[in-house]
């Protein structure tokens, strides 16, 4: 399978728990025998007593005209869990967080639409160009639109 993680005998102790790889992916197969890909274990949203896929939300988000790339990450709510957080790297012009928020909402589940909105030039990224993810949540919520904060100052 493989020798383990570099110089970390605690995270392959952890990942081949049991004598099975542990990879931290969550999927489903289907009837046929195909695995289709939800969401790493530990980017998984938990809000409102609902388990949130970040993929699937990164994707919705990503299908709109003015979004270049996303990532969607769990935030610290008053209420307990998580609120959604949406980091998004604009195509360029003007970028208005409440049009983006609208997107959202015709193509998902009120519970998963985002409630902070955060953009930024560019996701950070690893070497292998995967973004990473732990760096947005420790920036938690600093400079983000805040959607319930819009919605209450609209009324």
């Amino acid at each position: 399978l493989f020798l383990g993680y570099y110089k970390n005998e605690e995270a392959t102790a952890r990942a081949m728990e049991g004598g099975w790889f542990h990879s931290g992916d969550r999927g489903v197969r289907d009837p046929d025998g195909n695995f289709e890909f939800i969401d790493r274990l530990k980017d998984c949203i938990r809000r409102r007593g609902e388990n949130i896929s970040s993929f699937e939300v990164e994707r919705i988000v990503n299908d709109h005209e003015a979004v270049a790339e996303s990532a969607a990450v769990g935030v610290p709510s008053e209420l307990g869990e998580d609120d959604i957080l949406i980091v998004v790297v604009p195509r360029g012009g003007d970028f208005e967080p409440a049009e983006l928020i609208e997107h959202c909402r015709g193509r998902m589940a009120d519970f998963m639409v985002p409630r902070f909105v955060r953009v930024v030039e560019k996701l950070p990224k690893t070497a292998t160009q995967r973004t990473e993810k732990y760096q947005l949540r420790d920036q938690g919520t600093v400079d983000a639109w805040d959607r319930e904060a819009a919605e209450k100052a609209s009324k």
